[in-house]
C-alpha cells in the first residue's frame, strides 16, 4: 500500500483565519486549508507547509505546530493530512506560484478571512468535516 503525505494549514493573520473558497463554475463553492502534497524536495513536512503556503497564497509564516492527523485510506493510496497551526508573518498574492495557477480550468482559488470563533467556521462549508468539528471546538483558545 502507497501513503502520500500531504500538509495542510490553519493559517492565522491579525486575530482571524485564513482560509480559501474554492469553486468552479456550476459547482458548489467550499472552503479549505492552504497545503497539498509533500515532494520529494522537500525537507520535512514544515518545509512542505512552507513551500505550499508561499505558492498558494505568497505568505511566510511563522513556526508551525501540527494539531490534528488525518488518514485517508484507499484502494490504491492511503493519505495522510497534517494539518499545522501558524501565523502569517507577511502576504503578498504577486508571490503565489503554485502549478494550479497555470491552469486556465482552477476556478475560484481566494483566500478569505474568517473570525477566530467557532460560529464563523460553523457557518463555512468547510472541508473536510473532521477538521471543521476539531476547529470548532478549539478555535477560541487560539485567540488566547
Amino acid at each position: 500500500m502507497k501513503v502520500r503525505h500531504n500538509v495542510r494549514a490553519v493559517l492565522l493573520d491579525g486575530g482571524q483565519l485564513v482560509f480559501l473558497r474554492r469553486g468552479w463554475p456550476g459547482g458548489a463553492t467550499y472552503y479549505t486549508t492552504v497545503g497539498g502534497g509533500v515532494e520529494a524536495e522537500d525537507a520535512d513536512l514544515e518545509a512542505a507547509l512552507r513551500r505550499e503556503v508561499m505558492e498558494e497564497i505568497g505568505a511566510t509564516i511563522g513556526p508551525a505546530t501540527e494539531f490534528l492527523t488525518l488518514t485517508e485510506p484507499g484502494e490504491k493510496v492511503t493519505v495522510v493530512q497534517h494539518y499545522f497551526r501558524a501565523d502569517i508573518l507577511d502576504t503578498d498574492l504577486n508571490r503565489r506560484s503554485g502549478p494550479e495557477f497555470d491552469d486556465p480550468d482552477i476556478g475560484d482559488f481566494t483566500p478569505v478571512r474568517v473570525a477566530l470563533d467557532a460560529s464563523a467556521v460553523g457557518a463555512l462549508e468547510l472541508h473536510p468535516p473532521e477538521l471543521a468539528n476539531h476547529l470548532r471546538g478549539h478555535t477560541e483558545n487560539w485567540g488566547a
